[in-house]
């Protein structure tokens, strides 16, 4: 004898596939660059990242102010004036990039980090590196 759900037999209810839409939900999918179906959490990554940013940064003036400390310390020869403000400059432009990035992940679907932008980060890290190393000589 047939049961009520069908003319062959009752039914076995369906799984919920994870990567699938829910049914009843009202939102549309949200997919992915890849075409996968995904939801994102709206705010503790982009938190996460922010936060991370800062503490880059931080970590930055840190080392620009001891390497400033350092090339005063050693006196205020011109060479000393110069690495020190070369290593304030580099922190500022580092201060620039992360501001930037910072304010971006501020969006509702913030945009991937430019390849320019991730240059300069890192020109403006091993810029501070090598003005600390020339000073600590």
């Amino acid at each position: 004898m047939a049961g009520p759900d069908s003319p062959t037999g009752p039914q076995r209810p369906e799984r919920h596939d994870p990567q699938s839409p829910d049914p009843q939900s009202s939102e549309p999918p949200d997919h992915g660059s890849e075409g996968g179906s995904w939801k994102r959490d709206p705010g503790l990554q982009p938190e996460r990242t922010r936060l991370a940013w800062r503490r880059t940064t931080l970590a930055c003036a840190v080392a620009a102010s001891l390497a400033a400390r350092q090339a005063l310390h050693n006196g205020t020869g011109p060479v000393s004036v110069l690495g020190a403000a070369l290593a304030a400059l580099a922190w500022l432009g580092f201060l620039g990039v992360a501001g930037r990035r910072i304010r971006a992940m501020s969006a509702p679907r913030p945009p991937a980090l430019s390849p320019r932008a991730a240059a300069a980060a890192a020109g403006c890290t091993l810029a501070l590196v090598a003005f600390g190393a020339a000073l600590t000589r």
